[in-house]
């Protein structure tokens, strides 16, 4: 749907972009359009760079596959982590969520997305041969699985407690707190708090 077609075209065009992002609608992009033009031209040249440059400049950690500039993100880099524990996450926006609830001090692995059979995405498109490699490594202690509680998040987080269940390491799954059928991306800090404290063992034998 174009906007309205008394803006000019470059300003329809703007707000058309703008209408791409999650959760904007013609309103609102219109609105985004025409604050545009208000900025002076230098911090508009200066938007227009960082925008453009956004892919060069932020890439994915090489250990555990979150957000990063360089090869390591921030968390692997950090001395003061504990690394025995490792918190299995969906995606790098949920690794924001966990650390703003201020109850966990481990590491993290992003898997890049969760098996949903019904969109061909099996276990094979996901990060658990690298996940493989870090309990291989020793040192690892816990995976603590932090999928959202939907069908394909109990799936997924499922699929890796059998996956990982010879191993010596111990496996919980996030408890209470987080609804059912919640994307853990969107859950407020106290409720994750919660969901971290009151973790259960996915095995009664360890």
């Amino acid at each position: 749907m174009t906007l309205d077609n008394s803006y000019p075209e470059p300003l329809r065009s703007a707000a058309n972009q703008f209408r791409r992002l999650p959760g904007i609608g013609k309103r609102t992009a219109e609105r985004l359009a025409l604050t545009l033009l208000e900025w002076n031209e230098e911090d508009l040249r200066h938007f227009g760079r960082e925008i453009a440059s956004l892919k060069e400049r932020v890439s994915f950690c090489e250990v555990c596959g979150n957000l990063a500039e360089g090869r390591l993100c921030k968390i692997c880099r950090a001395a003061d982590r504990d690394r025995s524990l490792i918190c299995v996450v969906e995606q790098p926006s949920q690794v924001p969520v966990i650390e703003n609830s201020g109850t966990y001090r481990g590491l993290y692995h992003v898997l890049g997305g969760r098996i949903v059979p019904l969109e061909g995405r099996g276990p094979e498109d996901l990060r658990i041969a690298e996940l493989h490699e870090r309990v291989a490594e020793g040192g690892v202690e816990e995976l603590i699985l932090a999928m959202s509680p939907d069908v394909e998040g109990e799936a997924t987080a499922n699929f890796l407690a059998a996956e990982f269940d010879s191993s010596s390491v111990r496996i919980t799954r996030i408890a209470a707190g987080v609804p059912v059928g919640a994307d853990l991306s969107y859950a407020d800090s106290a409720t994750v708090a919660m969901a971290m404290s009151s973790r259960r063992s996915l095995r009664d034998d360890r």
